[in-house]
């Protein structure tokens, strides 16, 4: 099976997290892991010609995909638990511009709010710009909901 990469380009670690061990999905996506500490991620990926639509820019799943597999490493400690899980009870995805062949996103997930069993976090979906800043791709607002583990 896949793994989600654990080493960046020059061959440093990246953080790695209990949940992607079986991910194929973050796996397929080749989500690399840059930052985890509680209630936030930071994760980026490579955006390839698989990965876009009829119109030859990244299909919407895509950055879906992306953006949620980084809510749930930011709604999940790394030390995990062991009779409970975080999951998405509800999602809100604005895509803001075309995703580019090639070019590397970056999404940054935030935890705004939590009460009870219930949480909110926003997802910022960065797109490199050959020789200029990040600009903004899409935002990703996660409604999560504390469960037991099956």
């Amino acid at each position: 099976m896949a793994e989600a990469t654990t080493e960046d380009m020059h061959g440093r670690p990246i953080l790695d997290h209990p949940i992607l061990a079986d991910d194929r999905t973050a796996a397929w996506l080749g989500l690399k892991v840059l930052h985890l500490d509680d209630g936030h991620a930071r994760t980026s990926m490579e955006l390839r010609e698989e990965m876009l639509n009829g119109f030859g820019i990244a299909h919407g799943g895509m950055i879906f995909a992306f953006a949620d597999t980084t809510f749930a490493l930011a709604c999940n400690p790394h030390h995990g638990s062991a009779d409970t899980i975080t999951v998405a009870s509800g999602v809100d995805v604005n895509f803001l511009r075309p995703g580019i062949p090639g070019r590397t996103l970056t999404a940054i997930a935030d935890r705004r709010a939590t009460s009870g069993r219930s949480g909110l976090y926003d997802v910022q979906i960065l797109q490199s710009v050959p020789g200029g800043e990040d600009e903004l791709l899409a935002e990703f607002r996660g409604r999560s909901r504390t469960i037991p583990k099956r």
